[in-house]
C-alpha cells in the first residue's frame, strides 16, 4: 500500500505548532506522538525543542510541549 501524501512540508508543520497562540504565550501544545514521527521525525522534532530551549513529555501516545523554559515537576 503506497504512503499517503503528507499534508505539508516538515518545516511548515513545525512552524504551525510554534506559531499557535498557546506557544506564542509560553503555554503548552499537545500533539499525537505518531503525528510528530510521521510529519517531521523524532530526531528533527527533538532538535527543534533543543534549539528553542523547550521541553516535552510523552504519555499515552500524546506529546505535551512546554513552550517556555520553566522547570517541569511531575506531581504524581
Amino acid at each position: 500500500m503506497p504512503h499517503a501524501e503528507l499534508p505539508c512540508r516538515p518545516e511548515d508543520w513545525i512552524r504551525r505548532i510554534f506559531a499557535s497562540r498557546a506557544a506564542a504565550e509560553g503555554g503548552v501544545v499537545r500533539r499525537k506522538s505518531a503525528d510528530i514521527d510521521r510529519f517531521v521525525g523524532r530526531a528533527r522534532f527533538l532538535a527543534e525543542l533543543d534549539r528553542r530551549g523547550y521541553r516535552a513529555v510523552e504519555n499515552g501516545g500524546q506529546t505535551i510541549i512546554f513552550c517556555n523554559r520553566e522547570p517541569i515537576r511531575v506531581l504524581r
